[in-house]
């Protein structure tokens, strides 16, 4: 009596255009989940200067020079005296930051609803006039983005994060998150000397954004 194997089939070998697609499937799927959980990173300043402070930095002195150096306040907050200089002097783009809505102020112009500084991506420092020390910050991003919004594409993986300050002066400066702390109590300290309470001073600074 002889011993008889039961034949083995070979499996038929995944052609190398299957594997190909399914790594191509998988890298997808992969990229949109990185996407999704990086909205600091991917957001609009990704390809383009969104929200330019650059531009923004000649905005608040041609107001004040129509304005007995004043700059914009409104009784209802920041927001509403933001929209002021909207759009004679500057678009709502300029005066807001990265991830947030850059087109929102026509719907509150149309309306004449009032701005809720929660929808502002930038703080606005109201009760400043030009004679106020130039070194304190007029506006600033309330959320750290990679680079700020001067940075873009790949860039924005490796960068550190940081936000868009505008000081009185008309100067502009990025400052790494990492260092913000101590910019942000200096800055307190500024506002104080100037006459500002202690405690509005940090509540200006104790503001957080939201990341959309």
């Amino acid at each position: 009596m002889t011993d008889e194997s039961p034949a083995v089939t070979a499996k038929p070998k995944r052609k190398w255009h299957q594997r190909l697609l399914l790594s191509f499937v998988v890298t997808a799927i992969a990229c949109v989940v990185y996407v999704r959980t990086h909205p600091l990173v991917f957001n609009e300043s990704f390809f383009q200067h969104a929200h330019c402070m650059a531009q923004t930095a000649g905005t608040f002195p041609l107001y004040a020079r129509d304005n007995f150096g004043r700059f914009p306040t409104h009784t209802n907050g920041y927001g509403d005296a933001l929209l002021i200089l909207v759009p004679d002097y500057t678009p709502w783009s300029l005066l807001t930051g990265p991830g947030y809505d850059s087109n929102a102020d026509r719907e509150w112009k149309r309306t004449g609803a009032n701005v809720p500084e929660s929808e502002c991506g930038r703080v606005y420092v109201q009760g400043l006039t030009e004679t106020n020390n130039p070194s304190i910050a007029i506006l600033f991003d309330k959320v750290p983005t990679p680079g700020g919004d001067h940075c873009h594409g790949l860039n924005r993986l490796n960068t550190p994060l940081c936000r868009d300050v505008l000081f009185l002066s008309g100067r502009r400066d990025t400052i790494d998150e990492s260092k913000w702390p101590d910019f942000a109590k200096n800055q307190i300290e500024l506002l104080v000397n100037e006459g500002f309470s202690r405690a509005a001073a940090e509540q200006i600074y104790a503001e957080k954004g939201k990341v959309r």
